[in-house]
């Protein structure tokens, strides 16, 4: 039996680190309605980040991470801390045995002051697109 893996780690900068300790308690809060889902989805770990001043989150997988659960987070701090600017993370997603379709990974980027997605992309999809394409190209020449 294979097992399948998300893996990512990605830094948040809240701007103080009184934000930063506010975020803890949004993680928490996000972290209970999560484990109210059925099935709930897999989770993140978040940790403050004292060698860069105590305002950064890191933000990664403990075995296994869903990327949306990611996304809700950065969105919750951008709008109780009106965050400005880009910010973006990508993902790996891997399995423990060989199989087809089991690799991949994907990246997402958000507009934090309008709390909009800029762009993302996943490997799956953009494969899966550009075979049905007929480009057979291997990238860009």
């Amino acid at each position: 039996m294979a097992d399948f893996f998300t893996h990512f780690s990605c830094v948040l900068d809240v701007d103080t680190p009184d934000n930063a300790a506010r975020a803890l308690d949004l993680y928490n809060t996000l972290m209970e309605e999560n484990a109210q889902e059925d099935p709930p989805a897999d989770a993140f770990l978040l940790s403050i980040q004292p060698e860069h001043g105590g305002s950064r989150l890191w933000i990664h997988d403990d075995v296994t991470g869903d990327p949306q659960t990611v996304i809700t987070f950065v969105l919750r701090c951008a709008e109780a801390f009106d965050l400005k600017g880009r910010w973006g993370f990508q993902w790996a997603n891997t399995c423990s045995r060989p199989r087809i379709d089991a690799f991949g990974g994907g990246a997402h980027v958000l507009d934090l002051a309008t709390r909009k997605t800029i762009a993302w992309t996943d490997t799956s999809g953009w494969l899966a697109r550009t075979l049905s394409s007929g480009r057979g190209k291997r990238g860009p020449r």
